[in-house]
């Protein structure tokens, strides 16, 4: 059997050239960046570096002025200021937030600030607490090893399209009692949020109509009809006393339906991309498969996902760059975990890394609150993907594209296969 990754390389091709089409060539990523332009995350650890010996808080006037920091101390410094940084919106946008929306934003707790981001956040811990997330292993596992069986003998696949992105929507959908058919329109609304930045505001608008009526229709129906599920628990929880406001449950559903899902579905994405193409680290980990914790601590460091964004709520100065109120400013954590001022060996990928203090789920009051749930589904992931795969290797280097916009992770990851395990694990 051969493989299906041709038919869809083309199209993704076409994809990054029609995000290229969208944004104005890049003149110098010290002054001109644009990280929806294709070439960014492409390129990003390349990028990071030059900037950091060059100009480590780069500016941009595109969006109505943004800055992008790259040293660890600079981007911890602007997470924890939350007096000077606002969280209302977290997406660089050409429309930016005019406080309408507060205290929630449009996806609480990650778009509150204080004093509400507190309460908004403690009403989600309980629901990715380590013994919820745990419970859902077993299944995750399965989940995974099926998506592997529909390879079938293909001995190349693209593992981003057939296996990393199928895994966090399965996950999201039965934490929340969705139908996991939903998945691709989880994906959709993926797109709308954060890869269709620069798009027509025609095309942007019907996409967050389409995911509005989506979250009207579900929350109805639950409503109607309680179970033993996410959705039903923020239906049902209080925040002082009150039933949580209608809009703090759509927008939190959002949240998990868009932020809960890219991310992961490109840790995993990455860190297969990185063991195809590194053999050795590969044949380390099957030989030595107690590393597989610190590999994936690893994998989050080198290849974190997420760059977050803040608007400055008040003038202030970061590394010696003026920053005025109402500048957006970019928040790459992952630029931050290949600081050589963070950490030893900051460019090097060393799968036993025994100090590891990485930023790859944040910094400050928004940390990621769903950080045992995202390590759950790569740990499995990878740890089913090496089982049943011991040898792998990237099948067309060149074929690789990478996702646009401030969730970094492989889009078409086509992969050979060389050897299969016999057994599967139960």
């Amino acid at each position: 059997m051969t493989s299906t990754h041709e038919n869809h390389a083309p199209a993704l091709n076409d994809r990054n050239a029609h995000y290229e089409s969208l944004v104005d060539p890049i003149a110098n990523w010290e002054t001109d960046f644009d990280h929806m332009h294709p070439a960014y995350n492409a390129n990003a650890p390349e990028i990071w570096q030059q900037l950091r010996e060059g100009c480590p808080v780069a500016h941009s006037s595109r969006y109505g002025g943004t800055w992008l920091p790259v040293r660890h101390e600079d981007v911890s410094a602007i997470a924890y200021d939350t007096e000077h940084f606002s969280s209302e919106d977290v997406v660089v946008k050409r429309i930016k937030p005019t406080g309408e929306s507060r205290p929630y934003g449009g996806a609480p707790p990650i778009t509150s600030d204080p004093p509400f981001h507190h309460h908004a956040r403690r009403v989600l811990l309980p629901a990715f607490a380590p013994q919820k997330i745990a419970a859902m292993e077993a299944e995750t596992r399965a989940f995974c090893h099926g998506l592997i069986d529909k390879f079938g003998s293909a001995d190349v696949v693209d593992v981003a399209d057939q296996y990393a992105k199928h895994i966090p929507p399965a996950v999201i959908a039965h934490m929340l009692d969705l139908p996991l058919e939903d998945g691709e329109l989880f994906r959709e609304f993926i797109h709308v949020a954060l890869e269709g930045i620069a798009e027509d505001q025609e095309i942007r608008q019907a996409g967050w109509q389409k995911l509005d009526a989506y979250l009207d229709r579900r929350i109805a129906e639950r409503s109607a009809n309680l179970g033993d599920d996410l959705l039903s628990y923020l239906l049902t929880a209080e925040l002082d006393g009150h039933r949580l406001h209608p809009d703090h449950v759509r927008g939190t559903v959002a949240l998990l339906l868009i932020a809960g899902i890219d991310t992961t579905w490109s840790a995993i994405g990455s860190s297969l991309w990185h063991f195809a193409q590194v053999p050795s680290d590969l044949a380390r980990l099957v030989r030595e498969p107690d590393l597989l914790s610190t590999a994936v601590e690893e994998m989050l460091r080198a290849y974190a996902p997420v760059t977050m964004a803040r608007t400055v709520a008040k003038d202030v100065e970061i590394g010696g760059c003026p920053m005025k109120e109402g500048d957006w400013v970019l928040l790459p954590f992952p630029a931050a975990n290949r600081d050589p001022a963070a950490f030893d060996r900051a460019d090097e990928v060393l799968i036993d890394r025994e100090i590891n203090r990485h930023s790859a789920f944040g910094l400050g009051i928004h940390r990621c609150v769903g950080s045992n749930l995202a390590r759950m589904e790569v740990r499995v992931a990878l740890e089913v993907f090496v089982e049943r795969f011991p040898e792998f290797e990237l099948a067309d280097a060149a074929a690789v594209t990478w996702s646009v916009g401030q969730v970094r992770g492989p889009r078409s990851l086509p992969i050979r296969i060389r050897s299969r395990a016999s057994a599967r694990a139960k």
